[in-house]
């Protein structure tokens, strides 16, 4: 990782993640609350699955293609009509009030400079490809999930997850693609999580944002940006 404050005549490109970096909530976990809500899935048995699948989640253990199968159980059986016309709901009743005016500015910030501008996310392409539009953000990492022969999503996921190293993996990948290395790009990535450590390290400017206690205190230790987007929100 480079110590410079500018690496001259390399695009640059920001990161992001989404949950609790963008957004003061986890989107992933919100949707799940949201289709109990909608009468969608049983709040008691549906609710305990899910607070335990984002326990797992906060303490980096979570398994991806299991949590994945139970998260998007619902959406699979209603279909594509219904699953997006309930996702327009959850925009504009969940995600849409939590966009804060911060995080929207230091997006807008980086397009207006010119920046490639990526959110990786762990969470699944349904909930946050929506999202990251409402962001203004044409680029999007997050977990892809498997189609039927009806082109409609099976429960499963393709390829890596994109969670801890996943994302490191799937970013190489990615400018791979572009017919870029990371050597090629000036790097900046902005998270509040430890599963993002691995991504963290490796781009040239690591932020932790809105950081947990633990990865505050490795910020602090390494001399890493912290910024608080989210300090005066209730």
């Amino acid at each position: 990782m480079s110590t410079s404050s500018e690496l001259p005549n390399k695009p640059k490109l920001a990161l992001f993640d989404l949950d609790h970096t963008l957004l003061p909530l986890d989107s992933d976990h919100g949707w799940g609350e949201f289709s109990i809500a909608i009468g969608w899935c049983d709040r008691e048995e549906f609710g305990r699955k899910n607070d335990a699948f984002f326990d797992d989640y906060l303490a980096g253990k979570l398994n991806i293609p299991d949590y994945v199968r139970f998260a998007t159980a619902a959406v699979v059986e209603r279909g594509e009509a219904e699953a997006s016309a309930a996702h327009q709901r959850f925009m504009d009743e969940v995600i849409r009030p939590a966009m804060k005016p911060a995080a929207i500015e230091l997006v807008q910030k980086h397009l207006d400079a010119g920046d490639t501008v990526v959110i990786t996310s762990a969470t699944n392409e349904f909930v946050t490809r929506p999202i990251a539009q409402a962001f203004g953000v044409q680029h999007l990492l997050a977990t892809e999930l498997a189609r039927d022969a009806s082109g409609w999503f099976n429960g499963e996921i393709v390829g890596i997850p994109n969670m801890r190293e996943g994302k490191v993996v799937r970013m190489t990948e990615w400018l791979a693609q572009r017919g870029q290395t990371w050597e090629d790009v000036e790097a900046t990535f902005y998270s509040d999580s430890m599963n993002d450590v691995p991504l963290l390290e490796k781009v040239d400017h690591p932020v932790a944002t809105n950081p947990d206690a633990r990865l505050r205190a490795l910020a602090e230790e390494r001399g890493w940006r912290i910024v608080d987007l989210f300090s005066e929100a209730p």
